[in-house]
């Protein structure tokens, strides 16, 4: 299956992108993971999406798509894959497509999770990453940048929800609820036997 996942920023999708990509066999591709790599390792790249990421905007399309469709290329992608943080823009989604019809390979399914934006903001507030042994809340957690995420996340890529839902291939969950639960809920949107 070749799977999109929709959502807010703390919505769940890294979680459930995990559980989803191992159930069905296919790789998570995470662009999240990709720019989180290369700020680690201090590339070129990674000190540009971290002035972006840090501010809580959005990577720019040209670099954003060039990673994506590289990944997508690669031999374990074959047989599908589950994106998680692409696309984020109509103007990604429409690449995403064509890239996918030059493949011979389109989207079977975008699944959106939804969950209001105070939760979002709890939620991500709360999130704390270990460093040297201390609790640490990473930059774009602060609820100052997640109010600011989720409103450019409103602005940018919320409207892939109608773009999608014009094409037939959006299902919406709910993402609110202990992860299995969720979890449930996405594989019956996705038509898969839990």
């Amino acid at each position: 299956m070749r799977i999109v996942l929709l959502g807010p920023p703390g919505a769940g999708k890294g979680t459930q992108a995990a559980i989803l990509a191992d159930r069905l066999g296919v790789p998570q591709i995470s662009t999240g993971d990709i720019f989180r790599a290369n700020v680690g390792a201090g590339t070129e790249l990674g000190v540009l999406a971290k002035k972006y990421m840090d501010a809580g905007d959005l990577v720019p399309d040209e670099v954003t798509v060039a990673m994506v469709k590289d990944r997508l290329a690669q031999p374990d992608a074959e047989p599908g894959y589950l994106l998680d943080g692409f696309p984020r823009t109509v103007a990604q989604a429409e690449q995403l497509a064509a890239f996918g019809e030059q493949r011979g390979e389109p989207l079977d399914c975008v699944l959106e999770i939804q969950v209001a934006p105070e939760h979002i903001v709890q939620r991500l507030s709360q999130r704390v990453t270990m460093v040297d042994g201390k609790a640490v809340q990473r930059d774009d957690d602060k609820p100052e940048t997640v109010r600011h995420r989720l409103k450019v996340y409103a602005e940018q890529t919320a409207p892939l929800v109608d773009y999608y839902s014009e094409r037939g291939t959006l299902r919406t969950i709910d993402g609110i609820g202990e992860v299995p639960e969720v979890t449930d809920r996405a594989l019956d949107a996705l038509g898969v036997a839990r």
